[in-house]
């Protein structure tokens, strides 16, 4: 890569990691469920009437925008609530490596090699370090949701495999106008109309910014950064920087919300980042079908389109999910 563009990939990662200090931010303003909604509002709005729809099924772009919009950042917002830290939030959503992984086994017939197993086995006890530093800190239900909101980003990355969309900025800003209304809904029904009405109301300038920022430069400037860059090289070369986003994280919330880095902490990130990078990066053993897809998570690689001929050679091109 050319030195301008991994300034911007690490420039992106570092956006990426800022965000969830920002969602932090955002919390102290919304309920979590209304914030998430509001910030999938924001970023499918004007956009949506301003690019085509993907040439992909709608049934993908559904499962993407449930699994996604409600599963991962729905449970993620609520977490942060709970009171999972921001910092420890961007590095335990990096489990999603190992999720997609681990789904894409039944979903895509693919069978992971001993590096990526051992791989992943690293990353799970980088997550059992992190549970026990929060578990003597703080909620372990908090934890707990995070991570689950991690395995469904694992699912909308196995989701986005079978998609394979051509163009992911469209892809993404589709997906976006899925889980508005159910999020809304869903705010309504656990958080009241009350608290949803306070929220609204009572909005001022550190509210619409962090709405703003989650929704327009984290999403839509962000994955718009990322796609060009994967226009330009193979996804092996981009997709590692995804692994500097819980640095990021982790020191810009210790740096601007004040949150305590344990030593046990330090070390439940160097085994989830250094796992997570070998299940990402490692070789794999193909399946034995000759078309099914085999993409490097996080990222997910084009191919095919249903029906298409099974001959035609798949796109290196990947467009992972944005992480925060």
């Amino acid at each position: 890569m050319r030195p301008p563009h991994i300034a911007l990939a690490v420039a992106v990662a570092a956006l990426w990691g800022v965000n969830f200090v920002v969602i932090d931010v955002g919390l102290h303003h919304f309920p979590p469920l209304l914030f998430c909604g509001l910030r999938f509002l924001a970023a499918a709005l004007p956009a949506v009437f301003l690019v085509g729809r993907p040439p992909v099924k709608w049934r993908w772009i559904i499962g993407v925008g449930l699994a996604l919009g409600v599963g991962k950042f729905g449970l993620l917002f609520v977490g942060m609530r709970a009171g999972m830290p921001a910092g420890l939030s961007s590095l335990v959503l990096q489990a999603q490596a190992v999720f997609t992984a681990l789904f894409a086994m039944p979903a895509l017939g693919e069978r992971p090699g001993r590096v990526r197993l051992l791989g992943m086995g690293v990353a799970l006890s980088g997550i059992v370090v992190a549970a026990v530093d929060e578990s003597a800190s703080g909620p372990v239900l908090g934890f707990a949701l995070v991570v689950i909101a991690a395995a469904f980003w694992g699912v909308s990355n196995v989701l986005t495999r079978k998609a394979a969309p051509s163009d992911g900025l469209r892809f993404t800003v589709w997906i976006s106008t899925v889980p508005v209304l159910p999020l809304l809904l869903l705010s309504l029904v656990f958080e009241g109309p009350e608290a949803d009405a306070e929220a609204l109301k009572s909005l001022d300038f550190a509210g619409v910014g962090a709405l703003l920022f989650v929704a327009w430069v984290s999403t839509v400037l962000g994955f718009g950064a990322w796609n060009f860059l994967l226009r330009g090289y193979d996804a092996s070369s981009v997709a590692p920087f995804t692994l500097l986003v819980p640095v990021f994280g982790m020191t810009s919330a210790a740096l601007l919300l004040g949150e305590d880095v344990s030593p046990l902490r330090w070390c439940a990130a160097v085994l989830l980042v250094g796992g997570v990078a070998v299940t990402s990066l490692a070789g794999r053993r193909r399946p034995a079908p000759a078309d099914t897809p085999l993409p490097d998570p996080p990222a997910a690689r084009s191919r095919p389109r249903e029906g298409a001929s099974a001959s035609r050679t798949p796109s290196t091109a990947s467009r992972p999910s944005p992480p925060g």
